[in-house]
């Protein structure tokens, strides 16, 4: 099992989810977060001067699948969340080593 992680524009977030669904990829966490990476904020103008913005809003998916799933689920998010822009965000897959469904008692592969 692994664990992805998605940093994405706020604005994606739609597009995303509905590629997920499409590909039968329907249990998420979706966060909002706030964060830079090279693009070091943005600046905007006031009457007062340029002031900058350095940690802009973002939406964090967070979604448990299968090793074989990875590659579906990396490319769904990729492909909707891409605006050719600096600033789309990163994808982060990380090693899970068990998972519990809570309600049922069910674990690893059976829990997600």
């Amino acid at each position: 099992m692994k664990k992805i992680e998605a940093i994405i524009r706020e604005e994606k977030l739609d597009e995303v989810k509905q590629a997920l669904e499409r590909e039968s990829y329907f249990g998420m966490t979706v966060s909002e977060v706030s964060g830079r990476g090279r693009q070091m904020g943005i600046p905007l103008q006031w009457r007062a001067g340029e002031y900058r913005v350095d940690l802009l809003p973002k939406v964090k998916i967070e979604l448990v699948v299968l090793d074989e799933d990875v590659s579906n689920v990396v490319v769904a998010i990729a492909r909707n969340a891409k605006t050719d822009n600096i600033g789309d965000g990163k994808i982060f897959v990380i090693p899970v080593e068990g998972a519990i469904r809570i309600r049922t008692g069910d674990v690893n592969e059976n829990a997600i």
